[in-house]
């Protein structure tokens, strides 16, 4: 029993070594789907552009747009057991941070009743609030917002 065991433990340790030697472990007459066309290149990295810290709110283009976060985020924690948006924009403390209070909307329960905490659909900020950064448009754009009141 224990010499099936070394056994089978080389066996293991051997299968573990050929699969990481470099090169993959074809089959015989398995072909890739590219072909026999070499991975490109990767070419230089895309630029990281710097984020447009506007204390004041950026313009809307149509009536129902989130509003854009005019300030840094990437090191908010959102998951389920905290938001870090909500230190701020929550009915509980937006007042005293000098910041706007999250939207009506977001206190709204399915049935259409205000709520006292935030509606748990609305709650992961960063699906619809994006920071905005100074990058150029990759295409012209000629679009024009509607006036938002």
């Amino acid at each position: 029993m224990k010499r099936l065991m070394i056994t089978t433990a080389v066996a293991f340790a051997v299968a573990i070594a050929a699969g990481f030697s470099g090169t993959p472990a074809l089959a015989d007459g398995a072909t890739s789907l590219r072909g026999k066309v070499d991975l490109p290149t990767q070419e230089a990295p895309a630029p990281v552009y710097k984020l447009s810290l506007n204390q004041e709110s950026f313009p809307r283009n149509f009536k129902e747009q989130p509003p854009l976060t005019p300030h840094k985020v990437e090191k908010y924690r959102i998951n389920l057991k905290a938001n870090g948006c909500l230190k701020c924009h929550d009915k509980d403390t937006y007042k005293e941070e000098d910041a706007p209070l999250a939207g009506k909307s977001h206190y709204m329960g399915k049935d259409g009743k205000e709520m006292e905490t935030i509606n748990m659909g609305r709650y992961f900020c960063n699906q619809c609030h994006v920071p905005q950064v100074d990058a150029k448009p990759l295409v012209a754009n000629t679009f024009k917002g509607v006036p938002v009141k």
